[in-house]
């Protein structure tokens, strides 16, 4: 025989007997881990900002992401029985997944009485990242602020004020 063939002989063997080793040497084997489960996302509660009323010029009302109301400008805030918070979604999906959330263009709020404001969304809590820490099926609450634009008593005569807003919601 000669020196080629030995080592090619030899070669084979160990190729073998590694191979035989691996499958049967005690290697643990694991599959591939679950695909993410898509978040799903729910409604809980809308953004509301309470009752206020205008001097003869505009301001702003925001309500934050933690339920804090406050105003600027011509507009005082009043406390009669119309209560104000934060827009509340709920997310569900695996613990650990990262969410983004990014605000749609600002609103227009049409009045009963005719007029329009426009809404500004704020900032939302928790902030950017969100990081699902509910276990699933658990839902963990995402509060969003805004802030709304108005204008001077004649374009924004009393009322009731509604409209819609969007918001995506985008899984890493």
């Amino acid at each position: 025989m000669k020196i080629n063939e030995q080592y090619i002989i030899r070669k084979r063997i160990l190729t073998i007997f590694i191979s035989f080793f691996m499958l049967y040497g005690g290697f643990r084997t694991c599959a591939q881990e679950m695909p993410p489960r898509p978040v799903a996302v729910s409604f809980i509660q809308n953004l509301s900002f309470g009752a206020f009323s205008l001097s003869l010029s505009g301001g702003t009302v925001t309500v934050n992401a933690s339920g804090m109301r406050y105003e600027t400008g011509g507009v005082i805030l009043v406390n009669m029985g119309f209560q104000y918070f934060p827009a509340i979604f709920g997310l569900q999906g695996n613990p650990g997944t990262i969410v983004h959330l990014l605000n749609g263009p600002d609103a227009t709020l049409t009045g009963s009485n005719g007029g329009s404001m426009t809404l500004h969304l704020g900032d939302a809590y928790p902030g950017d990242p969100i990081i699902l820490n509910a276990a699933y099926p658990g839902i963990m609450q995402i509060r969003v602020g805004g802030t709304l634009l108005v204008g001077s008593l004649q374009a924004n005569p009393p009322g009731y004020y509604a409209g819609t807003f969007s918001l995506m919601f985008i899984q890493e």
